[in-house]
This record gives C-alpha cells, structure tokens and sequence, in this order.
C-alpha cells in the first residue's frame, strides 16, 4: 500500500493514564479516541505500570478494562533511563516522589516519552491539583515528554485527520489512484471541507 492510502495518523501514538481507562465509557472523549484505536487511525495503548494500577482494587469492570488495552513494557535498566527518570520526577515533584501513586506517575511519563507518544491523562493543572503531571506540561516539555487532556487529544486527532485527508486527496488527483474510502469520514467535524477540498479545481 502506498504512504497516501495508510489511514494510520503519523505522530498520533497515544498512552492512557490509568485515570483515563474509561471502563465505563462515560468520557466521551476517550470513547472517540478508543473509537479511532479500534479503526487503525491512531495507536491507543497503555504502559505495563497505568494498567496495573488502573486494575487494582475490586472494579471488575474497571480491572479486565484495563488488562485488555495492548501494554508496553517500561524496561528502565540503563544508566541514562534511571537518570533521565530522576529529571522526570524533578520536573513533577520537585520535592521528591514520595508516595507510591508519584513513583508510579514518573513511570508513566518515562515509557511515553521512551516509545515517543503522547500521555493522555487528567492528573493535575486543576485549581484543586495545581501541580501535577499536566501542571506541569512546560518543565515536561523541555523533556521531550507531552501530555494532554482526552479533549486535546481529540482535538489534536482532528487536525491530523484534515490533513491527512487533505494529502491524499492531492495525491489522488496527481497520481489517478483510487482515493482510500475512508477519506472524510472519520471525524464528521471535517467532513464537508474534505468534501469541499475534493471538488476544488
């Protein structure tokens, strides 16, 4: 298959925290982005230390959700990965991790960063939680680490999506293959200016 027909969107590789497992689908914005996992447009995941807290406790529900989802493993053996955790906790904790659930939050954003996707969660910048692993986006971003909210995420799909779209529909017109079916169609949010795109001159 050629690079214009993949549906799959570059840069869109996504990890759940363990507070956006969802297993009761009542965050609509996840539902979207476990919809777009289940279609191959993006790659939703889960790191080995969100799925085993995301599974503790007596939710049923909750715990097969979460033993479900596919799972990297976190492999922090080396030198460099042990020190580049301690920047991580540095940059969340000034203070030190302390507690088992920050231990856990610095793991989190170390196997995003180390198989380069994006951590959705809603640890933080709230007026209640200050701090935090989304309070903390600016020190996590001169890591290279970027985190979002399911919402931004969502939105970051979607300008993915009108772009992707666009692309192949310009090769379409250039090379005559068969525009992919699912051009438009996966987010109705762009639909009618894909639609507009395709019948421009």
């Amino acid at each position: 298959m050629s690079s214009h027909t993949r549906r799959l969107l570059g840069g869109s590789d996504m990890h759940l925290d363990a507070n956006r497992i969802n297993s009761r689908q009542k965050i609509p914005a996840v539902n979207r982005l476990e919809e777009w996992g289940r279609d191959g447009v993006i790659y939703l995941t889960i790191c080995e230390r969100a799925q085993q807290e995301a599974a503790h406790g007596h939710d049923a529900c909750r715990r097969a959700k979460a033993m479900g989802q596919p799972t990297w493993l976190t492999l922090a053996n080396t030198p460099e990965e042990l020190a580049f955790m301690q920047r991580i906790e540095k940059a969340v904790f000034p203070n030190g991790a302390t507690e088992p659930s920050q231990r856990n939050d610095v793991e989190i954003l170390f196997c995003a960063r180390k198989y380069h996707a994006i951590l959705v969660t809603n640890d933080g910048g709230s007026k209640s939680q200050p701090q935090g692993i989304l309070g903390s986006r600016a020190a996590l971003a001169e890591l290279g680490i970027k985190v979002m909210t399911a919402e931004e995420a969502v939105a970051r799909v979607i300008y993915l999506l009108l772009h992707r779209d666009r692309n192949a529909i310009d090769c379409w017109k250039v090379i005559g293959e068969p525009l992919p079916d699912w051009v438009g169609q996966d987010a109705p949010e762009i639909a009618d200016e894909i639609q507009r795109y395709r019948d421009a001159e």
